[in-house]
């Protein structure tokens, strides 16, 4: 599960398996009752992967498994790694707004910079956005990285949820 990039967010994975995906999908679907320390939920082709809520915390990641149909005996498994949906919105949301935010005020100094008038303080904003962007960054590779046994984990119970298929 190892990534060649070291900039990933949201670790992606794909694998191939030689049994048709409801068979799969049926694997997954049984693991629900069987154990209780992962919640399995699916949605037609899609199986997600997280932890109970006692369990849980802001950066906590699930596991998101698509599993599509190639042939009547082999399917595709493309994996995902990430926050709670919500949390990631949230992210993304902020990485909008700061990128919105630079926008803005680059427009603002180039109006100023054209009316021949100071420009100091916009580009000190701008700057200043950079800094934010750059922060938002490293809190998300933080919150990744300190969940890395998390993930691992999760990764670990779909191996073992796999296992007779291998």
């Amino acid at each position: 599960m190892s990534t060649t990039n070291t900039i990933v967010l949201r670790p992606r994975f794909k694998m191939e398996l030689q049994h048709s995906n409801e068979t799969v999908l049926k694997a997954f679907e049984l693991s629900k009752t069987a154990q209780k320390d992962f919640i399995v939920n699916r949605i037609d082709d899609h199986v997600f992967i997280k932890f109970p809520k006692h369990k849980q915390t802001f950066w906590s990641p699930q596991l998101h498994l698509e599993i599509n149909e190639t042939s009547n005996k082999s399917s595709l498994i493309y994996g995902l790694f990430g926050p709670n949906p919500t949390v990631w919105t949230f992210f993304m949301f902020l990485h909008f707004m700061v990128a919105g935010l630079f926008i803005a005020f680059s427009i603002w100094a180039y109006t100023n910079w054209a009316l021949k008038s100071s420009y100091a303080i916009q580009v000190s904003l701008m700057l200043f956005m950079v800094i934010v962007w750059f922060a938002l960054y490293f809190a998300g590779s933080i919150g990744k990285a300190s969940n890395k046994n998390e993930m691992l984990e999760l990764h670990d119970f779909m191996n073992t949820v796999l296992k007779p298929f291998n």
